[in-house]
């Protein structure tokens, strides 16, 4: 046994144990999406959860992959891997391989474990890409055949679980859209429907504009500080957490703090401090994630870059805002026309004060908070489950593909 190689296994290029395309993108004339010649895949936009999805067809391919070809990104994001299952045309953003001496789901397998190496040598290129030299070149364990089946099985079986699991997690997300978008424009029990600035909604509703649902205190509304008010030096490494884009998800607030201020620094800022249950929506960057303040988030500011807002809850539930401000037509419609064409690249306080939001009686919000909390616990529920099997995933890789824990072959 070689030194760090398991017993009857070997370390062999890949160029020995497979077959490597590299992709050449086609003239653009050639390519189309009345699906006339081969689908073309140019690169990871083309991938689909596992196997590829077609976009567009090429009706005179330069570089041929074979059906059950491993894709792998060779540009950034470089080493992200996916299957065709028919023949395809490359472009240069894709590499083809196809295991000769080596099985190919045991090859897949072995690509997705080694995407964080290719990561590594794509850094040292102007810009982050591997070529075809890089991939020749690449080292990888191969155990004997029996091995292979046995180690791809296992993974290949964890991998199904994942994709049920993601499967289960999108299907509920679209059934709790669909609920919430129905709840909020129907109601519950409802007979009798009126036309309103937002569509048909029950009789007995109002339509409220966003800043008449504010809480009265002092900047219900609030983005900053800016400028000289809190200075980059002025950022230390533990304290009060600085809130930003990072911090604010689609319905989900994230704990990854980053920056933070003293607690100077915050009583001289605190009119930019968040409370329990406010909403957050992104301004910046990734313009219109919104999501509700926790219960024990403590002290801590929100910054520039999110505008953070606080409701009176005797006035309507934040959670219903929250999900609204993500997702329901009617609040997607209205910052559509405030956009330049079509994009949003900031939200101005004008643009939200006069949003314009069903508002159904109070003991009503409260129902339908209730049926948006219960689906969207059974979603986390999902949600932890695949942290779970991913990390599992992970584990697996690290111990079976590297030989440090051998797998029984009958």
């Amino acid at each position: 046994m070689s030194e760090g190689v398991p017993e009857r296994w070997q370390l062999r290029r890949l160029d020995d144990v497979a077959k490597i395309i590299m992709g050449q993108s086609p003239s653009s004339e050639t390519y189309n999406t009345e699906r006339n010649g081969l689908p073309f895949f140019q690169g990871k936009a083309d991938f689909g959860n596992h196997y590829t999805k077609t976009r567009y067809w090429c009706s005179e391919p330069t570089k041929i992959a074979p059906a059950n070809s491993i894709l792998f990104s060779v540009r950034a994001p470089v080493g992200d891997i996916n299957i065709t299952q028919q023949k395809c045309c490359i472009g240069r953003g894709l590499s083809a391989i196809i295991g000769n001496s080596i099985i190919q789901p045991f090859l897949y397998q072995n690509l997705q474990y080694a995407k964080s190496q290719f990561q590594l040598i794509s850094q040292g290129s102007t810009f982050e890409a591997v070529n075809g030299s890089d991939l020749k070149e690449f080292r990888i364990l191969t155990p004997p055949l029996p091995e292979q089946k046995k180690i791809a099985a296992i993974l290949t079986s964890v991998d199904e679980v994942i994709e049920k699991t993601e499967a289960q997690i999108n299907k509920l997300q679209d059934l709790k859209k669909a609920m919430m978008q129905t709840l909020l424009t129907e109601g519950i029990g409802h007979t009798e429907f009126k036309d309103s600035p937002v569509g048909r909604i029950p009789k007995e509703w109002k339509v409220s504009r966003l800043e008449a649902l504010l809480v009265n205190v002092d900047s219900p509304m609030r983005s900053g500080p800016f400028g000289s008010a809190l200075l980059k030096k002025e950022l230390v490494s533990q304290g009060n957490p600085l809130l930003g884009i990072d911090n604010v998800h689609i319905e989900k607030f994230v704990k990854n703090y980053k920056r933070f201020v003293t607690d100077d620094k915050f009583e001289e800022l605190k009119r930019y401090a968040v409370r329990e249950d406010d909403v957050m929506i992104t301004i910046m960057g990734t313009v219109g994630r919104s999501c509700v303040v926790p219960k024990n988030v403590g002290k801590a500011l929100s910054s520039k870059h999110v505008w953070t807002m606080t409701f009176d809850k005797d006035k309507y539930e934040p959670e219903l805002i929250c999900w609204q401000l993500n997702y329901a037509t009617w609040v997607l419609s209205q910052f559509k026309n405030e956009s330049q064409g079509g994009v949003m690249d900031s939200i101005n306080s004008k643009t939200l004060k006069n949003l314009l939001l069903p508002n159904p009686p109070l003991e009503e919000q409260a129902v339908i908070a209730t049926n948006h909390k219960s689906i969207s616990h059974v979603i986390e529920e999902k949600q932890t489950t695949l942290v779970s099997l991913i990390s599992l995933k992970k584990s697996l890789m690290q111990d079976i593909l590297t030989g440090k824990v051998r797998v029984k072959v009958n």
